[in-house]
């Protein structure tokens, strides 16, 4: 889209080309043209299509729904492939948390951003036809829903076939890995929509997140599954006792973008 926005920009009158952007954002266009909404799409069809045909039971968990544009692609191929699957979404609705330690900050993470009300999320689901009854929301920052020592009483997923992990920074990220802990199991995908945005002096938060989370936790092998855009990394995972005894050393990650 860079190559149509500088034309219009140079051709148009910017009230016009205002239109233009509100109509583009609102129609299939964007899903069309838009390279990430193409490459989650794709990630979303190998995913919930590799889960299915190895009959792999479970909902999908997304972290970080802002948008809904992930969370009606998800819907979309559990429609597709006709095997009810519950969605969960997780998210403060609220924005990004503050920075708790330098492992969380990067230029792009504000405290704040990337907010979209419980109201317009439910709204976004409405009208890309995300019946209510499929999904469960559960709203709050991290710490007062999934935490170790949240309150929270609410329905919470027990079988997830589908973790999708859009939560930013690396303490959020650590948040879900512990809450999948006991989730965990042969043939889910896991998949880290910023598991390439480094900074300058920082390790991506998701990538260092799942490092610490495997010295802790040897059960499963995280086989890199799809990438997807620049900035995003899938994996499958397999139990380690299922693996040749000379194929069980340390889990290979694929590398960090700054390395």
């Amino acid at each position: 889209m860079s190559i149509l926005r500088a034309v219009a920009k140079t051709v148009l009158p910017a009230r016009i080309t205002a239109q233009l952007r509100r109509v583009y954002n609102r129609t299939q266009l964007r899903r069309l043209l838009d390279p990430e909404i193409r490459e989650r799409k794709l990630l979303m069809q190998r995913a919930f299509t590799a889960i299915t045909f190895n009959g792999i039971s479970g909902d999908y968990a997304e972290f970080g729904c802002c948008w809904c544009n992930t969370f009606a692609l998800a819907h979309k191929e559990i429609e597709r492939l006709g095997v009810p699957r519950h969605l969960w979404a997780f998210d403060s609705f609220k924005g990004l948390p503050p920075a708790q330690s330098a492992d969380d900050e990067h230029p792009v993470w504000e405290e704040g951003k990337m907010t979209m009300s419980l109201g317009d999320f439910l709204s976004a689901c409405r009208n890309k036809g995300v019946a209510e009854s499929d999904f469960t929301v559960v709203a709050g920052f991290y710490d007062s829903t999934i935490g170790a020592e949240t309150s929270y009483t609410g329905s919470l997923p027990t079988d997830i076939a589908f973790a999708y992990i859009d939560c930013d920074m690396y303490s959020s990220t650590t948040s879900v890995l512990e809450f999948l802990r006991k989730r965990l199991k042969h043939g889910m995908i896991v998949a880290f929509d910023d598991y390439y945005c480094t900074s300058s002096a920082a390790l991506a938060g998701n990538r260092k997140a799942l490092l610490e989370f495997l010295d802790s936790d040897a059960r499963f092998h995280f086989l890199p599954y799809v990438q997807f855009g620049w900035h995003g990394m899938s994996f499958q995972l397999e139990r380690r006792a299922l693996l040749p005894a000379t194929s069980r050393a340390p889990t290979y990650v694929p590398p960090n973008s700054s390395e």
